[in-house]
Protein backbone atom coordinates (compact mmCIF):
# COMPACT_ATOMS: atom_id res chain seq x y z
CA UNK A 1 0.00 0.00 0.00
CA UNK A 2 1.15 3.79 -1.14
CA UNK A 3 2.07 5.60 1.91
CA UNK A 4 2.88 9.54 2.60
CA UNK A 5 4.97 10.52 5.30
CA UNK A 6 5.33 14.16 6.81
CA UNK A 7 8.34 15.00 8.61
CA UNK A 8 8.57 18.84 10.45
CA UNK A 9 12.93 18.85 10.48
CA UNK A 10 14.06 19.17 14.20
CA UNK A 11 17.36 21.27 15.01
CA UNK A 12 19.28 17.77 15.16
CA UNK A 13 19.12 17.19 11.71
CA UNK A 14 19.79 20.62 10.53
CA UNK A 15 21.59 20.91 7.28
CA UNK A 16 22.10 17.22 6.30
CA UNK A 17 20.96 15.90 2.82
CA UNK A 18 17.52 14.51 2.32
CA UNK A 19 18.98 10.90 1.57
CA UNK A 20 20.82 10.70 4.18
CA UNK A 21 17.94 12.38 6.67
CA UNK A 22 15.32 9.71 4.84
CA UNK A 23 18.52 6.44 5.38
CA UNK A 24 18.09 7.28 9.06
CA UNK A 25 14.19 7.42 9.49
CA UNK A 26 14.36 4.00 8.35
CA UNK A 27 14.28 4.16 4.34
CA UNK A 28 16.11 0.94 3.05
CA UNK A 29 18.19 1.22 -0.18
CA UNK A 30 15.33 -0.75 -2.10
CA UNK A 31 12.36 2.08 -0.90
CA UNK A 32 14.78 5.14 -2.23
CA UNK A 33 15.63 3.41 -5.47
CA UNK A 34 11.44 3.01 -5.94
CA UNK A 35 11.31 6.64 -5.10
CA UNK A 36 13.54 7.60 -8.09
CA UNK A 37 10.81 7.10 -10.71
CA UNK A 38 8.17 10.17 -8.83
CA UNK A 39 8.76 13.30 -9.44
CA UNK A 40 6.86 14.41 -6.49
CA UNK A 41 8.65 11.90 -4.25
CA UNK A 42 10.29 13.96 -2.24
CA UNK A 43 8.54 17.37 -1.44
CA UNK A 44 10.65 20.28 0.69
CA UNK A 45 8.05 22.61 1.80
CA UNK A 46 5.81 22.12 -0.92
CA UNK A 47 8.23 22.13 -3.70
CA UNK A 48 9.64 18.97 -5.29
CA UNK A 49 13.13 18.69 -3.76
CA UNK A 50 15.85 15.73 -4.69
CA UNK A 51 17.54 13.54 -2.17
CA UNK A 52 20.96 15.90 -2.18
CA UNK A 53 19.02 18.73 -1.11
CA UNK A 54 19.93 19.69 2.15
CA UNK A 55 17.07 19.99 5.03
CA UNK A 56 16.83 23.04 7.61
CA UNK A 57 15.33 23.05 11.37
CA UNK A 58 11.47 24.19 10.46
CA UNK A 59 11.29 22.14 7.48
CA UNK A 60 8.18 20.59 6.20
CA UNK A 61 9.55 17.11 4.28
CA UNK A 62 6.40 14.88 2.62
CA UNK A 63 8.05 11.94 1.22
CA UNK A 64 5.32 9.32 -0.48
CA UNK A 65 6.57 5.56 -0.64
CA UNK A 66 5.10 3.80 -3.42
CA UNK A 67 4.12 -0.14 -3.34
CA UNK A 68 6.20 -1.94 -5.72
CA UNK A 69 4.78 -5.58 -4.78
CA UNK A 70 2.08 -6.91 -5.68
CA UNK A 71 -0.39 -9.55 -3.88
CA UNK A 72 -1.58 -10.92 -7.38
CA UNK A 73 0.47 -14.84 -6.05
CA UNK A 74 -1.43 -15.23 -3.08
CA UNK A 75 -5.14 -16.44 -3.37
CA UNK A 76 -7.49 -14.62 -1.14
CA UNK A 77 -9.60 -16.90 0.63
CA UNK A 78 -11.76 -15.37 3.57
CA UNK A 79 -11.37 -16.80 6.84
CA UNK A 80 -12.04 -15.12 10.48
CA UNK A 81 -9.18 -13.04 11.82
CA UNK A 82 -8.18 -12.26 15.39
CA UNK A 83 -7.34 -8.54 15.01
CA UNK A 84 -5.19 -7.28 18.35
CA UNK A 85 -4.01 -4.13 16.30
CA UNK A 86 -4.51 -1.88 13.17
CA UNK A 87 -3.95 1.10 11.62
CA UNK A 88 -2.38 2.79 8.48
CA UNK A 89 1.03 0.83 8.92
CA UNK A 90 0.46 -2.41 10.13
CA UNK A 91 -1.88 -5.00 11.27
CA UNK A 92 -1.13 -7.50 14.44
CA UNK A 93 -3.43 -10.77 14.86
CA UNK A 94 -3.74 -13.34 17.13
CA UNK A 95 -2.76 -16.60 14.49
CA UNK A 96 -4.63 -19.53 15.61
CA UNK A 97 -2.90 -23.30 15.90
CA UNK A 98 -2.98 -25.28 13.03
CA UNK A 99 -2.89 -22.32 10.45
CA UNK A 100 0.50 -22.21 8.77
CA UNK A 101 2.14 -18.20 7.79
CA UNK A 102 2.27 -18.74 4.02
CA UNK A 103 1.46 -20.88 0.96
CA UNK A 104 3.68 -24.07 0.50
CA UNK A 105 3.22 -27.42 -1.32
CA UNK A 106 -0.12 -28.61 0.10
CA UNK A 107 -1.01 -25.21 2.02
CA UNK A 108 -2.22 -23.12 -1.40
CA UNK A 109 -5.21 -21.77 0.57
CA UNK A 110 -5.42 -22.78 4.24
CA UNK A 111 -2.61 -19.49 5.37
CA UNK A 112 -2.66 -16.53 7.31
CA UNK A 113 -1.31 -15.07 4.07
CA UNK A 114 -4.73 -16.20 2.05
CA UNK A 115 -7.03 -14.70 5.12
CA UNK A 116 -5.04 -10.96 5.29
CA UNK A 117 -5.38 -11.14 0.98
CA UNK A 118 -8.96 -11.19 1.78
CA UNK A 119 -9.36 -9.52 4.28
CA UNK A 120 -7.25 -6.12 2.22
CA UNK A 121 -9.41 -6.57 -0.30
CA UNK A 122 -12.74 -6.36 1.72
CA UNK A 123 -11.39 -2.91 2.69
CA UNK A 124 -10.02 -2.11 -1.03
CA UNK A 125 -6.52 -1.89 0.40
CA UNK A 126 -3.60 -3.62 -1.68
CA UNK A 127 -1.10 -4.94 1.19
CA UNK A 128 1.75 -7.31 -0.04
CA UNK A 129 1.54 -10.03 2.52
CA UNK A 130 4.76 -8.59 4.98
CA UNK A 131 5.00 -10.63 7.79
CA UNK A 132 7.28 -9.80 10.62
CA UNK A 133 7.65 -12.14 13.71
CA UNK A 134 7.37 -15.96 12.05
CA UNK A 135 5.40 -18.62 14.29
CA UNK A 136 5.44 -22.24 13.03
CA UNK A 137 1.92 -23.84 11.63
CA UNK A 138 1.19 -24.68 15.11
CA UNK A 139 2.20 -22.06 17.28
CA UNK A 140 -0.55 -19.51 17.94
CA UNK A 141 -0.31 -15.82 19.07
CA UNK A 142 0.14 -12.67 18.59
CA UNK A 143 2.00 -11.85 15.02
CA UNK A 144 2.27 -8.38 13.04
CA UNK A 145 1.90 -7.92 9.37
CA UNK A 146 3.53 -4.39 7.47
CA UNK A 147 1.18 -2.72 5.45
CA UNK A 148 3.45 -0.98 3.15
CA UNK A 149 7.46 -0.87 2.23
CA UNK A 150 8.28 1.54 5.13
CA UNK A 151 6.77 -0.07 8.09
CA UNK A 152 8.29 -3.35 6.89
CA UNK A 153 11.66 -1.82 6.10
CA UNK A 154 11.97 -0.28 9.71
CA UNK A 155 10.28 -3.00 11.53
CA UNK A 156 12.44 -6.02 10.18
CA UNK A 157 15.63 -3.87 11.05
CA UNK A 158 14.26 -3.64 14.28
CA UNK A 159 13.72 -7.46 14.36
CA UNK A 160 17.64 -7.98 13.58
CA UNK A 161 18.34 -5.27 16.05
CA UNK A 162 16.39 -7.23 18.90
CA UNK A 163 14.30 -4.47 19.20
CA UNK A 164 11.18 -6.23 19.35
CA UNK A 165 10.14 -7.78 22.90
CA UNK A 166 8.87 -11.15 22.17
CA UNK A 167 7.34 -13.16 25.22
CA UNK A 168 5.98 -16.64 24.61
CA UNK A 169 4.48 -19.37 26.73
CA UNK A 170 5.11 -23.21 26.60
CA UNK A 171 4.02 -26.09 28.07
CA UNK A 172 6.76 -28.92 28.58
CA UNK A 173 6.96 -31.70 30.11
CA UNK A 174 8.66 -31.93 33.45
CA UNK A 175 9.83 -29.50 35.81
CA UNK A 176 12.47 -27.12 35.20
CA UNK A 177 14.48 -24.80 36.99
CA UNK A 178 12.52 -21.53 38.39
CA UNK A 179 14.56 -19.63 35.50
CA UNK A 180 17.53 -20.31 33.44
CA UNK A 181 19.19 -18.93 30.11
CA UNK A 182 20.00 -21.33 27.26
CA UNK A 183 22.80 -20.89 24.84
CA UNK A 184 23.59 -23.03 22.03
CA UNK A 185 23.38 -22.80 18.73
CA UNK A 186 21.40 -24.45 16.71
CA UNK A 187 22.01 -26.23 13.34
CA UNK A 188 20.15 -28.03 10.77
CA UNK A 189 19.77 -32.26 10.95
CA UNK A 190 21.53 -33.10 8.15
CA UNK A 191 18.97 -35.77 7.08
CA UNK A 192 16.50 -33.64 6.94
CA UNK A 193 14.91 -30.55 5.62
CA UNK A 194 13.63 -29.18 8.60
CA UNK A 195 14.46 -30.80 11.54
CA UNK A 196 16.96 -28.48 14.02
CA UNK A 197 19.45 -29.51 16.85
CA UNK A 198 21.93 -27.92 19.38
CA UNK A 199 25.06 -27.77 16.74
CA UNK A 200 28.09 -26.05 18.90
CA UNK A 201 30.57 -26.96 15.71
CA UNK A 202 28.05 -25.48 12.63
CA UNK A 203 24.91 -23.88 14.45
CA UNK A 204 24.11 -20.48 14.53
CA UNK A 205 24.14 -18.88 18.26
CA UNK A 206 21.28 -19.04 19.89
CA UNK A 207 19.85 -17.56 23.15
CA UNK A 208 16.75 -18.28 24.64
CA UNK A 209 15.80 -17.16 28.66
CA UNK A 210 12.90 -18.94 30.39
CA UNK A 211 10.97 -18.69 33.88
CA UNK A 212 8.88 -21.36 35.70
CA UNK A 213 5.15 -20.14 36.10
CA UNK A 214 3.33 -22.78 37.32
CA UNK A 215 4.12 -26.74 37.56
CA UNK A 216 0.95 -29.26 37.45
CA UNK A 217 0.77 -33.21 36.80
CA UNK A 218 4.06 -33.09 35.96
CA UNK A 219 4.09 -30.37 33.15
CA UNK A 220 5.52 -26.87 33.67
CA UNK A 221 4.58 -23.28 32.52
CA UNK A 222 7.15 -20.95 31.01
CA UNK A 223 7.41 -17.96 30.30
CA UNK A 224 9.95 -17.48 27.29
CA UNK A 225 12.00 -14.43 25.84
CA UNK A 226 14.37 -15.13 22.91
CA UNK A 227 17.34 -12.54 22.08
CA UNK A 228 17.66 -14.95 18.81
CA UNK A 229 15.05 -16.28 16.50
CA UNK A 230 16.13 -19.58 14.96
CA UNK A 231 13.95 -21.81 13.48
CA UNK A 232 12.20 -23.90 15.84
CA UNK A 233 14.54 -22.26 19.11
CA UNK A 234 12.38 -23.04 21.61
CA UNK A 235 11.53 -26.35 21.05
CA UNK A 236 14.88 -27.46 20.67
CA UNK A 237 16.28 -25.82 23.57
CA UNK A 238 13.83 -27.17 25.97
CA UNK A 239 14.47 -30.25 24.27
CA UNK A 240 18.07 -29.78 25.16
CA UNK A 241 17.32 -29.45 28.53
CA UNK A 242 15.28 -32.45 28.99
CA UNK A 243 11.91 -30.68 29.50
CA UNK A 244 10.82 -30.97 25.73
CA UNK A 245 7.14 -29.31 24.55
CA UNK A 246 4.78 -32.41 24.20
CA UNK A 247 2.67 -33.27 21.30
CA UNK A 248 5.74 -32.34 19.04
CA UNK A 249 5.91 -34.35 15.90
CA UNK A 250 9.43 -33.59 15.48
CA UNK A 251 10.63 -33.32 18.65
CA UNK A 252 8.33 -35.28 21.16
CA UNK A 253 5.36 -36.87 19.33
CA UNK A 254 3.42 -37.36 22.82
CA UNK A 255 -0.48 -36.77 22.28
CA UNK A 256 -1.48 -37.80 24.94
CA UNK A 257 -2.19 -34.25 26.63
CA UNK A 258 -2.05 -31.92 24.09
CA UNK A 259 -3.02 -32.26 20.19
CA UNK A 260 -0.69 -29.93 19.20
CA UNK A 261 2.69 -27.93 20.34
CA UNK A 262 1.73 -25.89 23.50
CA UNK A 263 3.42 -22.68 22.81
CA UNK A 264 1.78 -19.55 22.34
CA UNK A 265 3.08 -15.43 21.01
CA UNK A 266 1.81 -13.98 24.54
CA UNK A 267 3.15 -10.26 23.90
CA UNK A 268 5.27 -8.31 21.71
CA UNK A 269 6.48 -5.13 22.77
CA UNK A 270 7.75 -2.74 20.45
CA UNK A 271 7.85 1.02 19.10
CA UNK A 272 5.24 2.05 16.21
CA UNK A 273 7.53 2.18 13.02
CA UNK A 274 6.38 5.56 12.17
CA UNK A 275 5.11 7.10 15.25
CA UNK A 276 7.59 5.69 17.94
CA UNK A 277 4.90 4.96 20.22
CA UNK A 278 4.96 2.47 22.39
CA UNK A 279 3.00 -0.61 21.68
CA UNK A 280 1.95 -3.23 23.71
CA UNK A 281 -0.07 -6.16 22.00
CA UNK A 282 -1.34 -9.29 24.28
CA UNK A 283 -2.96 -12.41 22.28
CA UNK A 284 -5.59 -13.99 24.75
CA UNK A 285 -3.94 -17.73 25.56
CA UNK A 286 -5.51 -20.31 24.03
CA UNK A 287 -7.41 -23.03 25.27
CA UNK A 288 -6.01 -25.71 25.10
CA UNK A 289 -3.00 -24.57 27.10
CA UNK A 290 -5.04 -22.36 29.79
CA UNK A 291 -7.49 -25.40 30.71
CA UNK A 292 -4.08 -26.97 31.84
CA UNK A 293 -3.27 -24.93 34.48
Amino acid sequence: MDRTVDYQITKEYDGISVLDFLRQMGFSRHILSSMKTEKTAILLNGEPGGGRAAVRSGDLLRIHVPETASDENIVPVPMALSILYEDIDILAVNKPADMPVHPSHGHYENTLANAAAAYFRSKGECCPFRCINRLDRDTSGALILAKNPLSASILSARMKSREIRRTYLAVVKGIPPFSGTVSAPIGRVSSSVIERQVDFEQGEPAVTHFERLAVRDGHSLLEIHLETGRTHQIRVHMKSLGYPLPADYLYCPDYSRFSRQPLHSFQLDFSHPLTGHPLCLTAPVPGDMASHF
